[in-house]
This record gives C-alpha cells, structure tokens and sequence, in this order.
C-alpha cells in the first residue's frame, strides 16, 4: 500500500475502549490509536479525562486505506455503533468526554460529516436530533499504552463483555462485508 492512500478519521463516540475495538475489525484500516482531543490543557493524563474538566474527549484516531474504504463508510459504522442524539453520554458513561463528535483534518472531512448529519436527520433514521459536533482537530495526545487494544487484552472482563462485545456482534451483522475477520 502506498502512503498517500493513507488519511486519518478521528472520532470520539464514548469509550475509547469501544470505538477501537469497533474500527479494529473494518477491512481497509491500517491502526486504531485511542487517545484524547478537543480539550484546553496539554499533554492531559486519563485522570484528568476522567474528571470532565479538561474539555477533551476520549477518542480515536483511525488510519485507513482511502483505496479499501471511504471516510463515509467510517461514518456510517460510527453512527451505527453508538447513540448520537445524547449530549455527553454513552449508557453509563457521563460526561463530556464521552460526547459524540468528529473533528475533522480536511474541508472534505467536514463536508461529508455534515452532508451526512443532515440526511440521517432529514431521513429520522434516530428518535432525536443528532447532537455529534463536526470540529476542526487541533491536536490529539496518545492515551497510554495500557488503554491501547484494550478489548483485545482483556475479552474476559465485564465492561469488555457488555459494552463492548454487543458493539462487535451489531458491526459482525451489518457490516460483515466490511470486516477484516467474520467472528469475535
């Protein structure tokens, strides 16, 4: 594969946990970084994140073959696999961290973002609005490794096992076409 097939996605839509684990699996992406963005502070720690008080959101940077799949094809898994229309929640997860957003690296990124917000919402495909804000990325800082590939580290456990493995079986039977392997 050529370099210049390569972009970057970089979403955030509740645990980083999930969201990885999700994208991990889409035939045509090269790595999955779970990290933070959207915040006013550097180089933030996880217990910083998980006050809320940073501003940041957990998130995912996905490197993906534009040649294999389409930035709107990552974004129809995305919207797919979470719940867009709650402001700063993911089931239990509260706070702003957790909130729905895209931050886009290119115009064409925020376009396609907000051309497809509107036709979900025009086409009422959720019970409510979307409330996923479409932001410019300013910088994103690498969660440490210990949150990298955490579902693949740690399948047994109950948060793996709830949260994340529903997740896995709704892309395993929507998207099959789109997976690198078929099976959890």
């Amino acid at each position: 594969m050529e370099e210049k097939n390569t972009q970057i996605a970089t979403f955030a839509n509740g645990c980083f946990w999930c969201t990885e684990a999700v994208f991990n699996r889409v035939e045509g992406v090269i790595n999955v970084v779970s990290g933070y963005t959207g915040g006013f502070i550097k180089n933030p720690a996880y217990r910083e994140i998980c006050t809320g008080n940073t501003g940041h959101a957990e998130g995912i940077q996905i490197y993906f073959d534009n040649t294999k799949i389409s930035f709107l094809e990552l974004l129809e898994i995305f919207f797919a696999t979470h719940d867009p229309t709650t402001l700063n929640r993911q089931g239990h997860d509260v706070g702003s961290q957790y909130r729905s957003a895209i931050f886009y690296n290119t115009e064409i990124q925020k376009n396609e973002a907000e051309a497809f917000i509107a036709h979900l919402n025009m086409e009422n495909v959720f019970n409510a609005p979307i409330v996923t804000e479409v932001t410019a990325l300013d910088v994103f800082y690498n969660a440490g490794i210990e949150h990298q590939q955490y579902y693949e580290r740690n399948k047994e456990n109950s948060y793996c096992q709830f949260v994340i493995h529903p997740k896995i079986k709704k892309i395993n039977t929507y998207y099959k076409d789109k997976l690198k392997v078929k099976i959890i």
